[in-house]
């Protein structure tokens, strides 16, 4: 299929860019470069500069490509952030979303997988989180995330909008050739490999109280490459048939890892002492999100392979090895 990717540009398009090209797919990529990085593409693939809700700009890259399917990994993801200046989350991530989806209306465009994130769940009272438990976000980025989840249900009940919605549990690893480079960076994993390299003094540990194992959050990190061929799986789910509609989890399981044990797991495979600081609790962030991502291992057969945290941790150091200075751009 032609698929547009909306932020394709960024750390996981990049790669679900390399997911999709591998399996037979041609991908035109829309960002408007604000997070990702031109460098962040293969040679060969389209690069379209422009705003979600420039609709003369959306509108001709749906037909001068003739996109049939669309993989919509444009927002802002900064929990910080969106408590700070919720306008700016409702006006990129919702506002932004439905002028894309008016957009396919338009073009005759009806299938998407949505980049969702597991914020929409805000604090779970269960240790692995299934797709049908209660959601109830605790900052305006999941609460965004949310609302277009929402507003993709009433489009498929409408207008026949077929979707896929991947709700994202903590995103991280690299592939060879591409990785994760933000400015600024706010993910744990790379923040910790800076702080191995000497390129931050500390790495922040936001709290230290929660109730957990250690006192510090537990999330759980699924490796970026396993996630792009999710999105694949879901995307040729969709090509199978009309009228469908499916959220998935994706995330490894199991017990999860706290930040604590992702720094001491970071200072085996680097050999690097890295130090630490506790700070005060951010807003926001929930004490524990791990997920079961059984529902699409059994409908869609999807079979992490990397799902071993020093796996994860290891690409990611190897990337930044030879990446120093992140994208040229």
């Amino acid at each position: 299929m032609q698929v547009l990717v909306t932020g394709g540009a960024g750390y996981i398009g990049s790669i679900v860019n390399q997911e999709l090209q591998r399996s037979g797919h041609n991908v035109v990529v829309y960002d408007n470069l604000s997070r990702g990085h031109a460098a962040a593409l293969a040679p060969e693939t389209t690069l379209i500069k422009a705003d979600l809700v420039d609709r003369d700009a959306l509108t001709r890259a749906f037909l001068k490509y003739e996109i049939k399917a669309v993989v919509h990994m444009a927002a802002d993801a900064l929990v910080g952030e969106s408590m700070m200046d919720p306008a700016k989350y409702y006006g990129n991530n919702l506002v932004a979303g439905i002028s894309l989806l008016d957009c396919m209306r338009t073009c005759g465009v009806g299938k998407i997988v949505f980049s969702s994130s597991a914020a929409v769940y805000g604090e779970s009272a269960k240790m692995l989180i299934e797709e049908s438990d209660p959601v109830a976000p605790v900052n305006p980025y999941g609460e965004t995330k949310l609302a277009f989840e929402k507003a993709l249900r009433w489009y498929s009940f409408a207008y026949g909008l077929n979707f896929a919605s991947l709700r994202y549990f903590n995103a991280a690893g690299a592939s060879v050739e591409f990785g994760e480079w933000h400015n600024p960076e706010s993910h744990l994993i790379p923040l910790v490999l800076q702080a191995a390299v000497g390129q931050r003094e500390y790495l922040d540990i936001y709290g230290n109280d929660y109730p957990t194992r250690d006192g510090t959050c537990l999330r759980d990190y699924v490796h970026v490459k396993d996630l792009a061929t999710a999105h694949v799986l879901s995307l040729e789910s969709l090509s199978e048939s009309k009228n469908k509609s499916l959220v998935f989890n994706l995330g490894c399981g199991g017990d999860g890892y706290t930040v604590s044990e992702v720094v001491d797991v970071a200072r085996k495979v680097t050999g690097r002492e890295i130090p630490v600081r506790v700070k005060p609790r951010r807003p926001g962030d929930p004490a524990r999100l791990v997920a079961s991502s059984q529902k699409i291992r059994k409908e869609l057969g999807w079979d992490p392979k990397y799902q071993d945290l020093s796996k994860i941790i290891g690409s990611a150091w190897n990337w930044l090895q030879s990446h120093p200075n992140g994208y040229p751009d």
